[in-house]
């Protein structure tokens, strides 16, 4: 994505991916309502996976992968206290948990533990979007 945006284009990238963060994390909901727990969690995970691919941007920080994304932000917002470590390790929780939910085998999700990832994904994008 090596590309120079201009402010008004920059913004707008912004602006959808918190869209796309706040209908992702409402996707999260419905499939967490009707016990879709493994889609449930995916959808938590890329849910704050939007919002950092917009405060990214927004900081003119570059990644190309998912796993750039999340050391990009450990590196330039955790690391330093910009975002409190228990916030940040939401991030990474969910991380680990999409991607073994979504290639490994015989991998259950518990009711009362998406439970959990829904609150605190909930923390973490309001927490993320202060910082936009």
């Amino acid at each position: 994505m090596n590309q120079q945006w201009d402010n008004e284009s920059k913004e707008a990238l912004i602006a959808y991916r918190i869209q796309r963060a706040d209908e992702t994390l409402q996707e999260a909901e419905l499939m967490f309502n009707e016990q879709h727990y493994h889609g449930a969690v995916n959808r938590l995970y890329y849910a704050c996976y939007y919002v950092v691919m917009a405060l990214l941007l927004k900081s003119g920080i570059e990644a190309h992968t998912h796993a750039g994304v999340k050391t990009m932000f450990a590196l330039h917002f955790v690391s330093k206290g910009i975002v409190p470590y228990e916030i940040g390790k939401v991030f990474s929780t969910l991380f680990e948990k999409r991607q073994a939910g979504d290639y490994d085998d015989f991998i259950m999700c518990e009711r009362s533990d998406v439970e959990e990832y829904l609150g605190q994904a909930k923390l973490f994008i309001t927490n993320i979007k202060s910082l936009i």
